[in-house]
Parts: structure tokens; C-alpha cells; sequence
């Protein structure tokens, strides 16, 4: 057995592991724009990153590498150095050449406006900026925000029954421009456990289908989406079921915290399938809730429309049949397979529901037993503004 203790300690929770975040004048009013995360010994690597076919240079870059070991993080936001072609590549050769200390083998990775070079003058003073004695995670993941409106960060010391431990500590940022379809925007993840990169990376490709990869705050996936781990085995020890439950905890709570901080959004949203022909029947029903510009603005106006519902389960293109279905709201039904049960009162019992920040919309297909939670958020005006002046 073992235990799951929460720290405060983000990416540098893990032993060996420094961040710090700076301003380096990429965005406005010295905001921090600029970080890094450093391990004193090399790393063992696993990724996923988005399936765009417009992937971004940082991506292209850290692909082109292949199989290899790192200790050092480079990030930087407000840019995202996608659509720069050839000289976005040479732009993070150039960069990286430029570190200036042997101590580090340094990959890449970007967030912010696409179509524009980097500013590579601003970024290379910024590196002369770093201490990597530094532990300040919290400043690191301050600094690699975009439209968040904080920070996001989770950890935790993993006790093996035997007295061991290891850690896993993380940092994302995304609240806008997500749909993936494997990862998210940005995410960072440290660990100590003496894990192989095989085990790394088949932990994290299961675990990103029911975190990052179910949740949605507009539908749009971006170029730049990435989720790097970073092992340097300083621990000794592993234990691949205690691992697993502690990465996949991180990575769902960061996953949550981005819907839930979606731009300019007021509730976070679980659409939970059940009865469908099958888990996949089941996904492809919950990212289409999620996913819905109706359902969206419905949430918005906290107005409980079970008709967006209906129509969107019915337009997913999954066996459903309208005899079969069931809608509830917090365990409210509305519609019980044919039978609908909103008159007046119990559309205002309804209506309540949706004046909470956090609530779940039920749909039972009533077919077999597949199922699958995916987590969304409303649709404003806000979220028109904010898209509307990005770039300003």
C-alpha cells in the first residue's frame, strides 16, 4: 500500500528539481513572461503533445531531437513561435546555443500569439536572468500564463508502505484556445520516482485520455499543446500502481482548474455519459456536450434548456434513441425515456442548479454499459472580449 500527501511545493516538490519565473519585457507592466525548470541531474523524458497539424516550432523541435535526456526547461509566454516555418527552428537553435552554461542540455517550449518570431534578443537576456539555485515555482508558473487568471500548480510526496517515497510535482497553464485531443496547452511535470521511460510515458498516455484529453473550454485546439514529464530518479524507488493514482491526480486536478479558469467562465461543467453502446460511443456524446456553443451559452444564462442537450446527444452521431435517453441535472431528472417531468417547478429546481459554480449534467443513453465524464465550462461575453483583443 501506499499514501498520497499533498504538497505546496509544485515542480520543485520532486528532489533535484530548481524554477524560477522573470520578467524579461515580453509582456507588459514587468509581468513575469520567462521561466525554467532545472534538474542537477539529467532526465529521462516522456511527452504528448497536440495533434494539430499546424504543431508549433518548440514542438517540431523537441520531435527532431528524437530519443534523448535533458535537465532544463526553457519557457516562454506571450509567443508561441508557431507558423514560423524553418525560422522558427533556427530561432530556438539559435537560443538554446546562446544558454551559455555547460551545466544544462535545454529543450524549448512556447505559449502565446502565433505568426510571430520570437523575440530572441529579449529571451536571450532573460536567460542571463536565471539562477538555477532557484526553488520558486510558484513565480514559474505565474510566468508561463497567457489568459489565465492564476496560476496552476499540483504535488505530491508519495509513501510506500516499506518507507520509501517519491514525488510528482506539476505546473500548467491554459484557459483558452483547448479541446485536445491528447494533452493541453502547457503542463510540466517532475518527478523523482526511478521510473523508466517506457512505464513514464504508458502511464501518461493512459492517464492524459480522462484528464486533459476530456475537458474543453471552447473547442479549439491549439498549436502548441504539450505535456512534457521530466524523471531524474533521485528517489530509488517506484512503485508503477502508487504512480500512477498520484500522476493521474495531478494531471486531473490541473485539468479541472483550466475549465474552471476557461476564459471569462462562471461554472465548471461534468458531463457524465452513461448506457452507451460503448466507452468510445459514450466520449464522442461527452465532447460533444462539452463542446456545444448551445449548451455553452445555456450555461451562461443559467437557463436549464435539456432540449441543447437532447438535440446534441441526438447530432453526435451515436446510437441513441429518444425512448432510451434520460437527462438529469445534480441528479435532477428532466426527461426520463420518453416522459418529461419539467413543468413549472421543477424547471426552477432546475434553474438553481445552474446558479451553482460547479454542477453535473447526466445522460443516460440507455443501451449498454458504456460510459465516460468529460468537464466543460459556459460561454459569455467575456470570453468575446478577451478573444477579441489578444493580440492588443
Amino acid at each position: 500500500m501506499y499514501k498520497l500527501i499533498l504538497s505546496d511545493a509544485g515542480v520543485c516538490a520532486s528532489d533535484g528539481f530548481f524554477a524560477d519565473g522573470i520578467s524579461a519585457g515580453l509582456k507588459a507592466e514587468n509581468a513575469k513572461d520567462m521561466a525554467f525548470i532545472y534538474s542537477d541531474t539529467e532526465c529521462s523524458v516522456a511527452s504528448v503533445f497536440t495533434t494539430n497539424k499546424m504543431a508549433a516550432a518548440p514542438i517540431k523541435h523537441f520531435k527532431n531531437k528524437g530519443n534523448f535526456k535533458t535537465n532544463f526547461i526553457l519557457i516562454n509566454s506571450k509567443n508561441a513561435n508557431a507558423m514560423t516555418g524553418t525560422k522558427g527552428l533556427e530561432d530556438i537553435d539559435d537560443i538554446l546555443l546562446r544558454c551559455g552554461d555547460d551545466k544544462i542540455n535545454p529543450i524549448m517550449s512556447s505559449t502565446g500569439v502565433i505568426g510571430v518570431r520570437l523575440p530572441k534578443e529579449k529571451i536571450i537576456k532573460g536567460i542571463k536572468l536565471f539562477d538555477i539555485a532557484q526553488k520558486n515555482p510558484h513565480a514559474a508558473a505565474q510566468a508561463i500564463m497567457t489568459t489565465d487568471s492564476y496560476s496552476k500548480e499540483c504535488a505530491f510526496r508519495v509513501e510506500l508502505d516499506n518507507g520509501n517515497s517519491f514525488n510528482i510535482g506539476a505546473m500548467a497553464k491554459g484557459a483558452g484556445m483547448i479541446n485536445p485531443a491528447m494533452a493541453t496547452m502547457l503542463c510540466f511535470i517532475t518527478t523523482d520516482a526511478n521510473i523508466s521511460k517506457s512505464d513514464m510515458q504508458e502511464i501518461l498516455d493512459e492517464s492524459v485520455k480522462t484528464t486533459f484529453n476530456a475537458i474543453s473550454v471552447d473547442g479549439d485546439t491549439s498549436t502548441n499543446d504539450t505535456v512534457i514529464i521530466l524523471s531524474n530518479a533521485k528517489s530509488g524507488c517506484f512503485d508503477k500502481e502508487a504512480f500512477t493514482e498520484a500522476l493521474t491526480k495531478v494531471m486531473q486536478f490541473l485539468a479541472l482548474e483550466m475549465a474552471r479558469d476557461g476564459e471569462g467562465a462562471t461554472k465548471l461543467v461534468t458531463y457524465n455519459v452513461t448506457g452507451a453502446k460503448d466507452d468510445k460511443e459514450a466520449e464522442i456524446v461527452a465532447k460533444a456536450l462539452s463542446n456545444s456553443l448551445l449548451v455553452k451559452t445555456a450555461l451562461y444564462g443559467e437557463d436549464p434548456n435539456w432540449g441543447r442537450i437532447a438535440s446534441t446527444v441526438g447530432a453526435s452521431g451515436v446510437e441513441a434513441y429518444e425512448e432510451k435517453l434520460k437527462i438529469s441535472f445534480d441528479g435532477l431528472c428532466v426527461y426520463d425515456r420518453g416522459e418529461v417531468f419539467f413543468d413549472e417547478a421543477m424547471e426552477a429546481k432546475a434553474a438553481t442548479v445552474m446558479t451553482h459554480s460547479k454542477f453535473t449534467i447526466s445522460c443516460d443513453l440507455g443501451i449498454a454499459n458504456g460510459t465516460f465524464k468529460a468537464y466543460g465550462c459556459d460561454l459569455g461575453y467575456e470570453y468575446v472580449k478577451i478573444n477579441a483583443d489578444y493580440r492588443t
